[in-house]
């Protein structure tokens, strides 16, 4: 008869107890886990919120960047010009472009917060180091040019109907001499109905001021669906550097400004709004760049360019190193609530969700 302290080493040793045990400690690694989809829908809906707040500057801040800049009917001014989108445009104008930015926006958001979690996780085998500052400039920069590679079409067309119904002046096709007429005020006919219009047709059409109308325009008039993707390396770069500072900025920032016993509001709210000041500031030639290269098949804006660097040369040249952060101010206006509302909201919803 044999004892029960004879039996428990022969339990101990069985391959099968062992592979039982291990696949107990092993941790479920499913693709859409709870906690991933957490990042996601949180990702999701701060983007959402963080660009409708600010809808008004981000419209404003592309008209300002792409309008030729020898007119004398220049958006000049962020209070002046926000004015006059009202007088031209109401409500509606504040708001043109702001749904199919939250088309965009929503995935690129959600892509962009989920795949900088996981590469921090990654880059730091899951806690087995720190995570330092290079660390999480290069997971930001990954994940930013993951998110805007997926979701660019949407980006270019928000542009192209951002300006599409703007009162900026733009160039008339070729007429002979006896039809030409003053060059338009308008894009859209009905911003400004007292401006005479060359015998052509309209630039926009009414099916062409929506997201499918925009895009089905692009791809038959300027070389197909590639069209979709210009300016997508100009954005690439100017992105990575963006997305990377604005993260290690705001983690930064949270060690000084929200340390422990001290996370209010209103000081949750100061990260996001000085991380994504400093990012944008530093990076906002490259954005200018992304929208001349995203407009340049609009022939009415008169840009024609063959590359990224023809772009910029031609900047530089006609309007001098001022060109490459034109509409700035507009800008930083819109970057600190954008950002901290985005970061806030994210944490927001994360935290509701029980992701860690």
């Amino acid at each position: 008869m044999t004892s029960p302290q004879s039996s428990a080493p022969a339990l101990q040793t069985s391959p099968s107890v062992k592979m039982v045990e291990t696949e107990q400690k092993k941790p479920a690694t499913t693709w859409l886990s709870p906690q991933l989809s957490s990042y996601f829908i949180a990702g999701g809906v701060a983007g959402a919120a963080s660009r409708t707040v600010v809808s008004p500057l981000e419209r404003l801040k592309i008209i300002q960047q792409v309008q030729p800049p020898s007119s004398d009917k220049q958006y000049k001014g962020v209070w002046s010009s926000l004015v006059r989108m009202w007088r031209e445009e109401g409500f509606r104008g504040f708001m043109r472009g702001n749904g199919v930015n939250c088309m965009r926006i929503i995935p690129y958001s959600a892509v962009q917060f989920t795949t900088y979690e996981q590469l921090k996780k990654w880059f730091t085998g899951y806690g087995a180091t720190p995570l330092d500052t290079p660390t999480r400039l290069c997971a930001g920069a990954l994940a930013g040019i993951t998110s805007v590679c997926s979701t660019y079409p949407l980006d270019l067309v928000r542009s192209r109907l951002s300006i599409a119904t703007a009162s900026i002046p733009l160039q008339s096709p070729v007429v002979s001499s006896s039809t030409a007429q003053p060059a338009l005020a308008s894009a859209y006919h009905t911003a400004s109905a007292s401006v005479p219009r060359p015998a052509a047709a309209p630039f926009f059409s009414a099916q062409d001021l929506t997201v499918w109308g925009m895009t089905m325009r692009v791809v038959r008039d300027e070389g197909g669906v590639r069209a979709l993707y210009r300016g997508l390396v100009p954005t690439a770069l100017g992105v990575a550097p963006y997305v990377g500072i604005n993260f290690a900025s705001y983690e930064a920032l949270r060690g000084y400004i929200t340390p422990p016993g001290k996370s209010s509001v209103h000081r949750k709210l100061l990260c996001g709004a000085l991380a994504g000041s400093i990012s944008q500031s530093l990076t906002y030639p490259f954005d200018v760049l992304r929208r001349k290269m995203q407009v340049t098949g609009m022939n009415a804006l008169g840009y024609k360019y063959n590359g990224a660097w023809e772009a910029l040369g031609t900047i530089v040249r006609t309007e001098g190193i001022r060109g490459l952060y034109r509409g700035l101010w507009p800008n930083l206006l819109k970057v600190a609530p954008s950002i901290a509302t985005s970061f806030f909201t994210y944490e927001l919803v994360k935290d509701a969700l029980g992701a860690s």
